[in-house]
């Protein structure tokens, strides 16, 4: 079973938060998958990526740019068995998988400002649950990721 994180934020967007989360996961030397809601949400974060200032440099493919393994960050809005070997999964725009078994952790983003998205997360939660994983809960505060309950 996958240790699930869920991250609300609550101070900033998911493009803003990412880069952190994804230079953390490059350091201790993992692969990611980063889920997104569509095409055109993969070719934003793709440019947005290449743009962090911090972490100022984040490796990453898509399909477009191609050579999956690779790419030590694969960004997606395909939920296909990792291409890169990532063991660590990242959910954005309410995406959901029916693969979270097949990685170690998984970081599920969501905008704690849209009630449409908090209500999806809860019910993303209580499937995760049901199903057996080990669940924790982030909130973004003015000094970062603070844990809760």
């Amino acid at each position: 079973m996958a240790e699930i994180g869920f991250y609300h934020l609550t101070r900033s967007g998911a493009d803003q938060a990412l880069p952190q989360l994804l230079g953390r996961t490059l350091e201790a030397g993992q692969r990611a998958l980063v889920l997104c809601g569509g095409p055109e949400r993969v070719a934003a974060l793709d440019a947005a990526l290449w743009l962090s200032p911090q972490p100022d440099w984040l490796p990453h493919g898509t399909k477009a740019s191609g050579h999956a393994e690779l790419q030590p960050i694969w960004l997606t809005d395909e939920d296909a068995p990792a291409p890169n070997g990532a063991r660590f999964l990242f959910l954005l725009d309410a995406a959901d998988s029916a693969r979270l078994a097949e990685y170690d952790r998984v970081f599920d983003l969501f905008d704690g400002r849209d009630d449409a998205a908090v209500a999806a997360a809860r019910g993303r939660w209580t499937a995760a649950k049901a199903a057996g994983h080990a669940l924790t809960y982030w909130q973004q505060t003015e000094r970062g990721w603070q844990k809760k309950g």
